[in-house]
C-alpha cells in the first residue's frame, strides 16, 4: 500500500483541471508504477462490489415511489367511490403522507449517524411501510386510509435521507452525482413499471376473490415491498467503519481510507465528536441550509404533477389502462437523461449549469401544458415535464458535495434540508385544480395549477450556490 501523500497524489480533486476518468476509478497508465497500479486496480474492485450492493437501494427506491402514489392509479378504478371521498379529501389522502414524512426526516438521520447497521435499520422500516401499505387495502372508511397513510409517510422518510447519507459515507466527492442519478432513477423507472404492473391489476383482478382491483393493486405492491425489505436486511451495505465480510481486508482498509482523504482533501478537518442538537442547531442557524432548503422545496413542488401523473394522461381521453401504459415512456426517457446529465456534471465538476438545463425543460413542459389541447403536444410536455427529477439529482448531489464531511452534520444536513424540502410535497396538493376526464381550454383552475406549478421552477433558477475550496457564494442571477 502507498503512503499518505502518494495516496492523496492518485485522488481526482473535486473542482480541479484533472481529466474525468471512469466510472471506475482513475484509468491505468502503463507509465505508473507498481504501486500505483496496484491502489487503482484496487479501487476498482473495490467500487465494483459498491455499486453491487447499493444497487438494491434502487430497488428499495422504485418501490418507495410507488406505495407512495399508487393512490393515483387506484383513483382511476374507484378507490374514491368505494371509501366515500367527497370534495378535496382524496388532496388530503395525498398531503398526510409528507406530514409525516417532513417529521420524521432529521430524526431519523440523527439515529442513523449514530448506529452502525443502518442495513437493518432501513430495510425493517421499509418491511413496515409495506405492511402498512398491504393494511390500506382492507380499510374500510377514508379516515382509516388516512392515518395509514401519514404512519406509512412517518416511516418512509427514513429510507431516502438515509440512502443519500449511506451512499455519501462510501463515495467520494467526484464520484457522487453519477451515483445518485442511478439511485434516483428509481423515481423514472417506478413511474414506468408502477404504471405497467398497476394497469395490469387494475385490468385483470376486478372482483377476484371479493375484492376491487385498487384493493389488489395495494396488497401486492405492498407483500413485495415486505419481501424486499426483509432481503436488504442481508444485502445492504453499512458503514465503511462497519465490518463487511462481503470485502477483502485490503478492500475494506482502502474504503475507510478513501473517505479519509476526501474528508482531508477539502477544507480543515472539523472536531468528529459533537452531539446531535448541536448538530441540529448548526443546521437551524445556518442560512444557507435554508436557502438550499427552499429551492429543494421548489424543486419537490415542482414534482408533485407525479403524484397526479396517471390523472394528467387520462385527461387526454384514453382508457384507465391505455392511460396507465401512455405512463411509462415519459419516465424512461426521464432516467436516461438523469443519469447521462449526472455523469456529466460529475466529470465536468459543476453543478448550476445542469440544473437550470433540467429546469429549462421542466418549464417548457409546463408552458405546453397549459398552452394548448392538441393530444400530441400535451403528450410530448409529460416528457418534458417529467425532466423534473434530473435538477432533483444534481441538487442532492451539490447538498452531499457542500455541506459538512462530517457524519453526523451530513446526517442532520441532509435530513433538515430534505425536511424543508419536501413541504412543498404537502402543500402542492392543495392548490386548487378539479380532476376533469377532458380539460377544456378555459378551465381557469387547470391553468393557475400550472401556473402555481410554473413559479418554484423559475424560483430555482434565481440562487446559484457555487462551491469552491472551501468556502459557499451566493450569486445572485436576475430573471
Amino acid at each position: 500500500m502507498s503512503s499518505p501523500s502518494e495516496s492523496r497524489s492518485l485522488l481526482r480533486p473535486e473542482f480541479g483541471g484533472s481529466t474525468p476518468s471512469s466510472a471506475y476509478g482513475t484509468s491505468l497508465n502503463t507509465n505508473d508504477d507498481p504501486e500505483s497500479i496496484s491502489r487503482k486496480v484496487l479501487e476498482r474492485n473495490l467500487l465494483r462490489k459498491i455499486d453491487f450492493r447499493v444497487a438494491y437501494l434502487v430497488l428499495i427506491y422504485i418501490l418507495n415511489v410507488m406505495d407512495r402514489s399508487n393512490a393515483a392509479a387506484a383513483r382511476l378504478r374507484g378507490f374514491e367511490e368505494d371509501l366515500g371521498m367527497k370534495g378535496r379529501q382524496f388532496n388530503t389522502l395525498i398531503s398526510s403522507l409528507y406530514i409525516g414524512y417532513v417529521l420524521m426526516q432529521t430524526p431519523s438521520n440523527l439515529i442513523l449517524s449514530r448506529i452502525s447497521k443502518p442495513s437493518l435499520y432501513l430495510s425493517s422500516s421499509m418491511a413496515l411501510w409495506g405492511l402498512l401499505t398491504t393494511l390500506i387495502g382492507i380499510s374500510k372508511t377514508y379516515y382509516q386510509v388516512l392515518i395509514s397513510r401519514f404512519l406509512v409517510g412517518f416511516l418512509e422518510a427514513t429510507f431516502y435521507p438515509g440512502a443519500i447519507y449511506l451512499i455519501s459515507r462510501w463515495y467520494k466527492r467526484e464520484e457522487l452525482g453519477y451515483r445518485t442519478a442511478f439511485f434516483t432513477a428509481g423515481i423514472g423507472i417506478s413511474g414506468a413499471f408502477g404504471s405497467l404492473l398497476a394497469s395490469v391489476i387494475l385490468a385483470t383482478m376486478e372482483g377476484f376473490l371479493g375484492y376491487a382491483a385498487w384493493r389488489w393493486l395495494l396488497f401486492i405492491e405492498g407483500c413485495l415491498t415486505v419481501v424486499v425489505g426483509i432481503f436488504g436486511m442481508f444485502i445492504l451495505p453499512d458503514y465503511p467503519s462497519s465490518p463487511a465480510r462481503w470485502l477483502t481486508p485490503a478492500e475494506h482498509a482502502l474504503a475507510q481510507k478513501r473517505m479519509e482523504e476526501d474528508l482531508e482533501g477539502h477544507g480543515p478537518v472539523e472536531p468528529k465528536s459533537s452531539s446531535g442538537s448541536s448538530d441540529l442547531l448548526s443546521m437551524i442557524t445556518d442560512w444557507r441550509a435554508w436557502l438550499v432548503g427552499t429551492a429543494l422545496s421548489c424543486c419537490n413542488a415542482s414534482m408533485s404533477f407525479s403524484m397526479f401523473f396517471p390523472t394528467l394522461v387520462a385527461t387526454m381521453g384514453y382508457s384507465p389502462t391505455i392511460s396507465l401504459l401512455l405512463c411509462a415512456p415519459p419516465w424512461i426517457a426521464s432516467t436516461i437523461t438523469a443519469v447521462t446529465v449526472a455523469r456529466r456534471s460529475d466529470a465536468k465538476r459543476e453543478r448550476f449549469g445542469h440544473m437550470v438545463f433540467a429546469l429549462s425543460m421542466l418549464i417548457t413542459g409546463y408552458t405546453l401544458a397549459m398552452s394548448t389541447m392538441n393530444i400530441n403536444v400535451r403528450y410530448i410536455s409529460l416528457f418534458l415535464m417529467a425532466q423534473a427529477q434530473v435538477s432533483n439529482v444534481i441538487l442532492l448531489t451539490w447538498i452531499s458535495n457542500t455541506f459538512a464531511r462530517i457524519n453526523s452534520k451530513r446526517a442532520v444536513a441532509i435530513g433538515f434540508m430534505n425536511s424543508i424540502g419536501m413541504a412543498g410535497s404537502i402543500l402542492s396538493p392543495s392548490v386548487p385544480f378539479s380532476y376533469l376526464p377532458r380539460v377544456t381550454i378555459d378551465d381557469t383552475q387547470h391553468k393557475v395549477y400550472l401556473v402555481i406549478e410554473l413559479g418554484p421552477d423559475i424560483y430555482q433558477l434565481v440562487p446559484h450556490l457555487h462551491y469552491t475550496g472551501q468556502h459557499m457564494h451566493f450569486i445572485v442571477l436576475g430573471v
